[in-house]
């Protein structure tokens, strides 16, 4: 939505709650990777914006309640604001504790780019590819598998960049993605390649190492929750909403282990501070793992879902795919290392059926298989080419 529109309808609200939720999470991990105070401000700016919104939304959920009808039509909306609230409120946690200085421990910095998705940055050279061309035209999210989070000029900062953002020379770039998306954003921002990291013996872990393992997990975790939670909304699938509260019930084990941990930690501890960071983060985590199973009630308990939930989910920046790899495929026998998923397409695979078996966030040698069920998330432009990838091939002309 261009600067200066304001959201008219219910269905503009969801879309730009949503999308600022999502951002939110983004920047505040990103604020807690960088130890960036002012990530972490903007996450608290943004937080007044969702409130507006979400304010604004129930004004008008509660105007168009006519009948008792509209009143149960308009209650899944103001369920799913519930929980999109819920997802904001854990972000602004996050990043409070960047803003309040705990301390976050220099091995959760090293273990987040281990994460499924890693946040990095990089300065557009001059004479790169990408100077004086538009984000819609570079189409970073499908060429490279990265997304842009903000865009630096100088002091100033611009959070969420539209299509029409142009980028110049100097400009700092905060981005999101695979790690195999790295040097390719970087070759389009005229940096030079990343050196591969050298080899070196794993030490043995302590509680902390363990601890912020847990945390890296949850983060990860998290995020499929919520995508797979607005998959089965957008489909009305009942065992996606299964597969988010097996993730939820899991989620509950992993911070009772995150806190065994750090309690374990605490007599070794040179700053409990830091320690108070990794508990308030875990805490944020489970809020989000508990905001995805409050969506999911709605499919859960055969909720009537309005058709604005619908059109608001299928508008959003990032949008639910739901593929079928055909035999035949470029796709099937292949792994998704060799497929280069993220990279070629900025789809990002958060789940695969097989038969009744789900695998959550497939790693890189997972191989799919005719039949199998892909759910995954990314740029709008993206979903035709994974479809492309996993669509057989069409029958001979005059065949039987």
């Amino acid at each position: 939505m261009a600067d200066g529109d304001q959201p008219r309808n219910v269905k503009e609200l969801l879309v730009e709650a949503k999308d600022a939720s999502e951002l939110m999470v983004d920047l505040a991990y990103a604020a807690v990777f960088f130890n960036e105070a002012s990530l972490a401000e903007e996450v608290e700016e943004l937080e007044e914006r969702l409130d507006g919104y979400l304010r604004r939304l129930r004004e008008i959920s509660m105007l168009a309640a006519r009948s008792p009808e509209d009143a149960e039509a308009m209650g899944g909306v103001l369920h799913l604001a519930g929980a999109i609230e819920k997802i904001g409120q854990a972000a602004s946690d996050m990043a409070r504790v960047v803003e309040a200085r705990l301390g976050i421990p220099d091995a959760l910095r090293r273990d987040l780019r281990h994460a499924d998705e890693i946040v990095g940055r990089v300065r557009v050279r001059e004479g790169a590819p990408c100077v004086g061309r538009s984000l819609k035209d570079l189409l970073l999210p499908s060429e490279t598998g990265m997304w842009l989070m903000a865009v630096r000029r100088g002091t100033d900062w611009e959070f969420d960049p539209q299509a029409e953002t142009v980028l110049s020379e100097g400009d700092v770039l905060l981005f999101q993605g695979p790690e195999d998306g790295v040097n390719l954003i970087r070759e389009v921002a005229g940096a030079p390649a990343l050196p591969e990291p050298p080899e070196s013996d794993v030490p043995a872990l302590n509680e902390l190492d363990r601890a912020v393992d847990i945390l890296v997990e949850m983060k990860n975790s998290a995020e499929v929750a919520v995508g797979l939670a607005y998959s089965a909304l957008l489909f009305k699938d009942t065992a996606l909403a299964a597969e988010v509260a097996t993730l939820e019930s899991r989620s509950d084990i992993l911070h009772d282990e995150l806190e065994s941990w750090v309690l374990k930690a605490a007599p070794e501890a040179r700053n409990t501070d830091e320690l108070r960071g990794l508990l308030r983060l875990g805490y944020a985590s489970e809020v989000i793992f508990d905001a995805a199973r409050d969506m999911t009630w709605l499919i859960e308990h055969g909720e009537e879902l309005h058709p604005v939930i619908q059109m608001a989910l299928e508008e959003s920046e990032e949008v639910a795919s739901e593929t079928i790899v055909e035999a035949g495929s470029r796709a099937a026998g292949r792994s998704l290392k060799q497929l280069q998923l993220e990279t070629e397409t900025g789809m990002l695979v958060l789940a695969v059926q097989r038969g009744r078996k789900w695998t959550y966030r497939p790693r890189a040698r997972f191989e799919l298989e005719p039949g199998d069920r892909v759910i995954s998330i990314g740029p709008e432009e993206g979903v035709a080419e994974l479809e492309a990838l996993t669509r057989g091939p069409a029958p001979a002309y005059g065949s039987r």
